[in-house]
Order: structure tokens, then sequence, then C-alpha cells
């Protein structure tokens, strides 16, 4: 590739923060789409995805090499001491034209190949329908309908083609709102409770010192008349009051009280991305703290306000939650109705629908508050090169707010800690084209489905791996947030992700997961060998009867057996066999298309190898998590490094190694389980 001047480099060291005396030597490769360190004495691998890189630092030589300081927007941060400073230069230069491309063409996904067929392009770009998620909430219905005017993006070219606004709402209020409201973002239906109340997102208004627009005060009236439970809505400005005052002076602004009737408007104060952005650095600074002391580490954080801020999120998703659970209809706004508008509104539902809390329901939020209705990927998580000041953390801040709520509620959520982590990186990693784009238009334009791969394809084959083993579906309707200061907690996992020697060895969810995982895999083997037996009892019940019918009919044929039944040994296998033919149909070794999980006996096969293969391909005992320290390839195991059991042998693999899943013959459910490469070639072998 053009763009690397050096592709690989012996005897780097690679300095973790950490672990700054015992510094690892090794060698650094430079590909088209990630940085390698290899350590050949541990056989240790760090692998950096270029599209990971947030920021590339070139630090001032030492006596021992030129040092190249590499943070991630995983939160890894690493110091590369390269030998020659020529070698260092070469590196850094590659680097700063590959992590961050010009053009949103050159991103990672448009290149990307799975190592293997795991799943085809066009998996998971149909997962989720607007109209379906919609339909979940009942609607249309007598209130609610689809407006049409965005099929082209007219009406506003960052909403989805789909908005769903009053049945009241007139062509003529629909188009003022939208000249009304800053990017055209007018008020449109994202949730529909139960009880008819509902939460509409837009933008502010351009409304000034004194502009009105009686259209826009009719959309809202209409949005009011939906829910006949109250007489009132709210309406919720995410921003410092103080901050919309100032944009008033630009001609923005918020909803003057005088001009809207049948309104309450709550200003809930969460700040702007700029804010958010230089928060996140301070949490950082003060994660990267060489010998932090108690007061020093704590100090850092509660300067940062980073937790002030999460909480503040949740409180106003927490107003706007009580408000429709109660029964009050809410319209959200901040600016431009693309960043706060989409956290609390999406955390709002997250705590009134027990649906959002599964797998399924949380993509399908992120697919419509977030992808559908223009949340900017693109610019805040710096995918290609930009304005810096439009890069904020967003949908970190949603991930983390999430995370709260499970740390709070963990019964309540299908998906685990593992899962979120996952989202947050391949947010960044462009490796998928799912959150590729600043709108639905633009993932249009782009043709995503086609030419890239679903991250939601991707997570479909994985999706063991992010079971919650707490999980208890139908306990709680809604589920609230508790605000107290102590229990808005640093989320450690995250942002501390790659720090050695401060998780524990084995993540109790995973501990969890995994004997959860072992009994599924024994309680599928007991109930297909539970159907195996019944089968034999049935057949030996019928050939008994039969023998009995037999010895009836003919007394004498029971004293006096055929002597050739006796010696003759061919002729006693060759009428075994003719009766095996003429049985019954549930006899258990005829070769007939009978199946225990999944498995045909064919004529090839004999009963006892398949037997032995039914009951050998399950393993009954898995081999003890604690004490593994390295994969049977000599990869390593360290804090953020997954073990899996292979289900057929027991034995503990990473993940490179563990790429297979196959159903495994002992199986009742026929369910495809992960299985090592050795297993999965001998299986190859067996099957017929």
């Amino acid at each position: 590739m053009d763009d690397i001047k050096l592709a690989k480099v012996e005897n780097v060291r690679m300095i973790d923060r950490y672990n700054t005396k015992n510094p690892t030597v090794g060698t650094l490769y430079l590909t088209a789409t990630h940085l390698i360190f290899v350590e050949p004495d541990s056989n240790k691998e760090t692998w950096i995805l270029h599209m990971h890189v947030a920021s590339i630092e070139k630090l001032p030589l030492s006596t021992t090499g030129s040092p190249l300081l590499i943070r991630c927007k995983t939160f890894l941060s690493v110091t590369f001491v390269i030998p020659k400073d020529s070698e260092c230069h070469d590196v850094y230069t590659s680097l700063l034209k590959l992590f961050q491309p010009v053009s949103i063409n050159k991103l990672y996904c448009f290149n990307y190949q799975p190592a293997k067929d795991d799943f085809p392009k066009n998996a998971g770009w149909d997962f989720f329908k607007l109209d379906a998620e919609f339909k979940h909430m009942l609607v249309p219905n007598d209130n609610w309908t689809l407006c049409s005017m965005n099929e082209k993006y007219e009406l506003c070219d960052t909403y989805p083609r789909q908005i769903y606004v009053p049945k009241e709402a007139t062509t003529l209020m629909l188009i003022s709102s939208s000249r009304f409201r800053s990017k055209g973002r007018l008020p449109a239906l994202t949730y529909l409770h139960n009880n008819k109340a509902s939460i509409c997102r837009c933008s502010q208004p351009l409304s000034g010192f004194s502009a009105r627009c009686l259209e826009d005060e009719q959309m809202l009236e209409a949005i009011r008349k939906t829910n006949t439970n109250t007489d009132y809505m709210y309406v919720v400005d995410t921003r410092p009051r103080i901050n919309a005052m100032a944009n008033r002076a630009a001609g923005k602004g918020y909803e003057n009280e005088a001009f809207y009737e049948n309104i309450k408007f709550h200003f809930l104060g969460i700040e702007n991305i700029h804010v958010q952005r230089a928060s996140l650095q301070k949490v950082l600074e003060a994660c990267e703290q060489k010998s932090p002391t108690m007061s020093a580490f704590l100090n850092a954080l509660e300067s940062s306000g980073w937790l002030k801020h999460i909480r503040s999120i949740l409180d106003t998703s927490s107003f706007i939650a009580n408000a429709v659970d109660k029964g009050v209809s809410v319209v959200v706004h901040c600016s431009d109705g693309w960043d706060r508008t989409a956290q609390v509104c999406s955390l709002a539902q997250l705590m009134l629908n027990p649906y959002y809390r599964t797998i399924k329901g949380f993509q399908a939020l992120i697919e419509k508050d977030w992808l559908a209705f223009g949340h900017k990927f693109s610019e805040r998580c710096g995918h290609i090169q930009t304005d810096a000041r439009e890069v904020s953390p967003i949908f970190t801040q949603f991930l983390d707010c999430t995370w709260q709520l499970m740390s709070q509620r963990s019964e309540s959520f299908e998906f685990n800690e593992r899962f979120l982590l996952i989202l947050h990186d391949h947010v960044h990693s462009c490796q998928f084209g799912t959150f590729v784009g600043n709108c639905e238009k633009d993932r249009l334009d782009l043709k995503l489905a086609e030419r890239t791969f679903s991250l939601w394809g991707y997570m479909s084959n994985h999706l063991n791996e992010y079971i919650n083993p707490l999980y208890k579906p139908n306990v709680d309707e809604s589920i609230k947030a508790n605000l107290a200061p102590q229990c808005i907690k640093f989320w450690r996992g995250m942002y501390s992700r790659f720090e050695s020697g401060i998780h524990p060895r084995e993540p109790l969810g995973d501990l969890l997961l995994d004997s959860k995982e072992h009994s599924n895999s024994l309680e599928d083997h007991v109930q297909h060998l539970t159907k195996r037996i019944a089968s034999f009892k049935n057949y030996i019940s019928k050939s008994a009867k039969k023998l009995q019918d037999a010895t009836t009919a003919n007394p004498k044929a029971s004293k006096e057996p055929a002597s050739n039944e006796i010696n003759d040994n061919k002729y006693n296998y060759d009428k075994k066999l003719s009766e095996l033919s003429a049985a019954d149909d549930d006899h258990p070794l005829k070769a007939t298309n009978m199946s225990f999980a999944n498995l045909s006996l064919n004529a090839e096969q004999t009963s006892p190898q398949a037997l032995t293969e039914e009951i050998s391909s399950v393993a009954v005992d898995w081999k003890p998590m604690r004490n593994v320290t390295s994969c049977s390839c000599s990869t390593p195991f360290d804090q953020f490094s997954k073990k899996t059991h292979c289900f057929r042998c027991g034995d503990i693999f990473c993940e490179r190694c563990i790429d297979k899943n196959v159903a495994l013959p002992g199986h009742d459910s026929g369910k495809a389980v992960p299985v090592c490469r050795g297993c999965f070639r001998q299986m190859q072998k067996q099957s017929p």
C-alpha cells in the first residue's frame, strides 16, 4: 500500500504505562488495516486497528530510541520506542495517513472481508425495519399516521423517510413546522407507550427573541390531543437555560410559553458536545496517572465532571420516563435534536419498555433513535478528517448510562457488559458499515447495505457471548434509575479496560455465563439420551410382544428351534437384516430418515459407531477457567481476552482457535455451539 513507508521494525520496546520498569521487546508490523506488535518470548500479540487510533504523538528522542505515543478510541494507550528516529518518522507519517482517511470511501468497511464465510454480506441489513418497530407500538392508529412527505428527504434530510405524525397534522402544519425548526427537524413520534402517552423529538425553534409560527404551535397542540389522559404535555429542552438563551441571539432559542397553550416547559441542563469532549479528555488524564494515589485519582475524576454529566443525562431521561409512565406526553429537543435528544429519548424508552432491554430490542432502539433519526456518527466519532470540534463522546455516554442502569438492575437486562463494549468498539472501528455516515440518507447514498457487512449480522453469530446469566424476563415492565450520587459509578470496564492488575482474573459474569452454558449443554445431552433410551425401550417392548404372540400361536416352534438358527451365523445375520427392514418405523437401529439431534443413521453407519459418536460428542466435564493462563496455541490470556470452552472436548481456547459453531450429534436441540478447530476437523472426518 502506498501509505505504508515501513512495514516491519525489529527491536521495538513497548511500554505499558502500568509497567514502565519492564518494557517488552518485539517486532512492530504495519499493515493496511492494523498496527501489530509481536512479543516473541511470550507469543503475545497486540493488535491496534488504524480506525481505533484517536491520536499519535511523536515524543522527544530518548537514549533508548524514538518514542511514539498512540492513544485509542477504545481507551488503550501505548508507547512504542523505535530504535532509529528515521524508522519512527516513517511509522508516524504512515499512521497519520492511515488512521483518519480524507474520504469516507476509504474507510475500512469498504475493503473488509471476513476471514471465513461466517455470514453473507446481506446478513443483518434487514434485521430491523422502521415500520416494523412502530408496529410493535401499534402505530399507525386512530391518532398517529405515516407521513409520506419525506420519501425523498425533502421535508428533512436528516430524518428517516418514514416519519409518524399526528393524524390531525395538515400538510401546511408539517411544512411550516419544519421550516421553523433548526435543520428542518420538525416534531415527530419516536415512542408511543401503551397508555397513549408519547415521546416526540425535534430540534430547537428558530424563534429568536420574538418570532413565532402558528403552524408549529398547532403541531404541538395536535401532538397533545393524541393523548386523552391529560389536558397538558411537557416540552423538555435538554440544554441548560443559559445556553438556550444564548442561542436566541443567533435567531434560534426555545418556545415562548405565551404562544404555546397547555404546555409545561422544562430545561434540564445537559451540557453541549464541547463540554463533554473536554470532560472525557480529563477522565483519560485521570486514568493515565503513572502511580496515582487515592486522592489524586478521585480528585482528577471529580474535576473532569464526567460522572455529573452521566447523572444529568440519567436525570433528564428519568423525568421523561416518569412523565410518560404517568400518562403525560413529552416533546424533547436540544439544539439540533441529534445528540442530547437521542441520548435521553432512547434511555427513557429503555426504562419504560422491557423489549428494549433485550439484545434485539436494544439494537432496534439504536437503529431507530440513533441511526434513523440522524445522530452524526461519522462526525462525532471522527471517522474521517473533519473539524475536531465536531468530535464528541455522545454515544459513549449513552452506553455508559445503559451500564449504570445494568449495574443497578442487572436482572432486567438480557445483555452483558461485553455486548456494550463490542458496540462501542465497532462504532469507532468502521469494520462494518452500520454506523458509517451521519444520517439515513448518507447510508443510502453510500449504498452501504450492498457494499459493506452489517455489525448486526456479525453479532448474531456471537449471541451466546452477550447473554447476561442473571437476566429474568418479564420481572418488571418499567425500571427507575437510582440517581443518588453514590449510585453513579466510574465504569472501570470501559475506561480502564487495558490496565493490568486491577481486574478480576475471571469476571463474575463470565464465570456465571460459562456455568450456565455448561448446564444447558448437559441438559440438552440428557434430553437426547432420554429420547434414545425411550426409543430403545419402545422397540424392546414391541419385539417382546411379537415374540410372545409368535410363541402363543406356535408353541412347538419355541421348543424346537431350527438347527440352522443355532449353527449358521450367516443365515442368522441375513435373517435379522430382513427382519430389521420389515420392522416398525420407530426401530432405533433402522436406516430411516429418523433423526436424533439432526443425526441420520444411514446404511453405512453401524449403530455402535453412531451411538459412540453421539455420546462422545458432548463434553461432560469442562476444564476449570481458573489458572488457565494461555490457549493451546500459546496465546496468553489477559484481563480483556475471552476464554471460551469447546462444547465437544471441554478444553479452553482463545477466540481465534474456537471460531466454528456446529450442531453436536449428542444434543437434542440441534443448536450450533462453539467447538475448537481440532474437534471440528475430527467431526468433518466422521461425517458420512
